[in-house]
């Protein structure tokens, strides 16, 4: 046989390469990239591949201006996306949306005067930056700031950048809008000029929709006015395009259903587990504690051993919720989606900078059930937006009305609590069929983690989390009225009811597909992660601590006494510890009752507890009263650097507490009544004073 030479060998290894291409396409090479894939591992940096020059990335994408949010429950970036579509449908703005934590910001001293930043900030907790904003905002407001060309506060390096910015903020927090207040302070030092005023929207106050109505369109005017734009008429335009693929089976493996990301797709669980990556918990426990039929309070045991999620005495944890299949199934027929709920639909951004807000290939039926906050409370802007494609010319006029007259919506919409679809059937009982579905992914928030106070010491149980959650249910009088259901915390009743043995559990006449996708939660698995909290026990066991928390507000608090119950124990001096608990009656609802006795015989003299019952007689006490009762105590304690923390309602229980405080610390020490509201002030400042409370 001839011998074969070069040429013959390199054709033959050319014809053998070009077979295994051809026949592992797909599979080795030239594969479909998910974004969802790796979704999670970029939560605390750089996606992989992507830059983090936002200069880079506008010149790329064609942009002109960008919209930062940083946002916490989903609210800030909400409207941060309103404000580009608006942006971009009215003045023809090359708009994008940007995540603060996908980007540096050395060189923001070189953003040039013909682009436009915007700023929608909410501040979380006591003055706190969001998650996502923790890095921008110490860079920003940091002390030895410097930019990319060396500049510093002393030469204004920001002089070229034009911004405008609108806070997010709650005014039963000491530190309204502190982030926004604090980052515009930052950017005029640095020398950026602001354009218009900084809007700040009030969720205590219930205004935060109209604040920012209000502030948005002397902004635009002035926007265009600074940037010469022309308005023109607003035309929705989708931001996606969305396919059905009646090609794909629902149950083929590759189309998420309900599944997060590409691992959970695959069945497996991936660390690190954060607000982009849940872990798939089972609840090893889950009671009742309150003793009467129309109400509900539950204590829950979520085992996180073997998922390295750790948690600390006083940190949240986060429960990622399904929507009740009572409310999908009215937001589907309401659309006229019904029929094609199981349909695959894929997905797809209209423009390179537009984050599509879950995986795809997915159903109508996931992408509602899983990912869309269609519970939550609707906007006068969206119901304006929805009004060319209702069904006939009355419908039409109603939602332009309602989107136009705020006091005509608080009475039709807001002040009965309706959900989106609530209000399409009311307005029209006919199906919605030309309402775009991208209109409700682009306007709809994200389906958001609900977060709780763990009720658990690490200390004790280091691979279990307690929960401790009132379900949640507000009646609406009225001509038709309407009985809103909590999210989550129903979601955790069906969990519990499952786990107690009823076969199709419905709480409140709710069902949930409490198995989750593809059965991947069944038996009693619900995701969660943990976010970290600076509501802490002193370091030093022997230091008292003073703990006000009336109703599930004591939640944290058996987390702390169950830690200093074990470090008594552990034969650890432990200070005095005091807790103000209140409820109704001690008969119906009092929690943990028969614990605090049990934790007593640990700590001995040095734990107390004082009661407040509201309605156990005609007389109602509150745990203020309770404290003013105790007011040589508490002082006494508080001049020993005793620690006081508060954890409940906000808005009434939080402010009167803070406000007895300063009465006990002036009456008792001989001073004026604002010299110990200055001295409260002053231990909030050093963390003597912390709260954990919610609106």
């Amino acid at each position: 046989m001839a011998q074969l030479d070069i040429l013959d060998l390199l054709v033959l290894a050319a014809l053998l390469i070009g077979t295994a291409a051809y026949f592992t396409k797909g599979t080795y090479w030239g594969v479909p990239k998910d974004p969802y894939a790796t979704a999670f591992t970029g939560a605390n940096g750089a996606k992989a591949g992507k830059t983090r020059n936002i200069l880079e990335k506008m010149d790329e994408s064609g942009k002109n201006t960008v919209v930062f949010y940083a946002s916490q429950t989903g609210t800030a970036e909400d409207y941060a996306s309103r404000l580009a579509k608006e942006g971009s449908s009215r003045f023809g703005l090359k708009t994008m949306v940007a995540d603060l934590e996908d980007y540096d910001y050395e060189n923001l001293d070189t953003f040039p005067p013909d682009k436009v930043a915007i700023f929608v900030l909410a501040t979380y907790g006591e003055g706190e930056p969001t998650d996502n904003a923790v890095d921008f905002y110490e860079f920003i407001t940091g002390d030895d700031v410097s930019f990319s060309g060396g500049g510093n506060a002393e030469n204004q390096p920001l002089s070229d950048l034009r911004y405008v910015a609108f806070g997010l903020g709650n005014n039963t927090y000491e530190h309204y809008n502190a982030l926004v207040r604090r980052v515009d302070t930052a950017l005029i030092k640095l020398g950026a000029q602001r354009i218009s005023s900084a809007g700040e929207g009030d969720d205590g106050a219930g205004t935060m929709e109209e604040d920012f109505l209000a502030w948005k369109e002397p902004m635009w005017s002035e926007l265009a006015e600074t940037m010469k734009l022309e308005e023109r008429e607003a035309v929705y335009e989708p931001m996606f395009a969305i396919t059905e693929r009646e090609d794909i089976s629902p149950d083929t493996n590759d189309v998420y259903l309900g599944e997060p990301n590409k691992n959970h797709l695959e069945g497996t669980q991936r660390g690190p587990f954060n607000s982009h990556n849940p872990y798939i918990a089972p609840i090893v426990e889950s009671r009742e504690l309150f003793t009467i039929n129309d109400r509900n309070c539950l204590h829950m045991e979520i085992d996180v051993s073997g998922s390295n999620l750790p948690y600390q005495t006083g940190d949240h944890v986060a429960v990622w919720p399904t929507n009740a299949g009572r409310e999908v199934d009215r937001f589907l027929n309401i659309l006229g989606l019904s029929d094609r709920r199981h349909m695959v639909i894929s997905v797809k951004g209209l423009d390179p900078t537009a984050r599509v807000p879950f995986p795809t290939p997915t159903t109508y039926d996931a992408a509602v059930r899983y990912h869309m906050e269609i519970c939550g409370p609707v906007s006068r802007q969206f119901v304006a937006s929805l009004a060319p494609f209702a069904p006939d010319e009355a419908s039409k006029a109603e939602m332009a009305r309602l989107g136009e007259d705020k006091d005509y919506f608080k009475e039709k919409v807001s002040d009965q609590y309706l959900n989106i679809a609530q209000l399409l059937e009311r307005v029209c009982e006919t199906q919605w069929t030309t309402v775009p579905f991208s209109i409700m992914i682009e306007s709809i928030q994200k389906l958001q983690p609900r977060y709780y106070s763990i009720s658990s010491s690490s200390l004790v149980q280091k691979t279990k989390i307690s929960i401790t959650a009132v379900v949640e249910e507000v009646r609406v009088a009225g001509s038709k009225p309407n009985v809103v259901k909590g999210v989550t915390t129903n979601y955790l009743l069906a969990l519990k009811q499952k786990q107690h043995g009823e076969p199709d559990p419905d709480p409140h006449g709710l069902t949930y597909a409490i198995t989750g996708p593809r059965n991947k939660y069944d038996g009693c698995h619900v995701p969660v992660h943990v976010r970290h909290s600076n509501f802490k026990l002193p370091s030093d066991p022997a230091k008292p601590v003073i703990m006000v928390g009336p109703g599930s507000g004591v939640a944290p608090f058996r987390g702390f006494v169950q830690e200093r119950a074990a470090q008594a124990k552990a034969g650890e001096k432990v200070g005095k510890t005091i807790l103000f608990y209140g409820c109704r009656r001690p008969s119906e609802d009092f929690l943990y009752r028969d614990e605090w006795e049990t934790y007593k015989q640990a700590l001995g003299d040095s734990f107390e507890l004082f009661t407040a019952f509201s309605r156990e007689t005609n007389q109602k006490v509150y745990v203020q009263q309770r404290l003013a009762e105790q007011a040589p105590l508490v002082n006494e304690l508080l001049q020993q650097k005793g620690n006081f923390y508060v954890c409940g309602d906000a808005s009434n229980m939080a402010r009167e507490v803070h406000a007895m405080l300063g009465q006990i610390v002036a009456e008792q020490r001989g001073l004026s009544v604002e010299k110990g509201e200055e001295i409260v002030k002053s231990m909030r400042s050093s963390n003597q004073y912390q709260e954990d409370v919610w609106s």
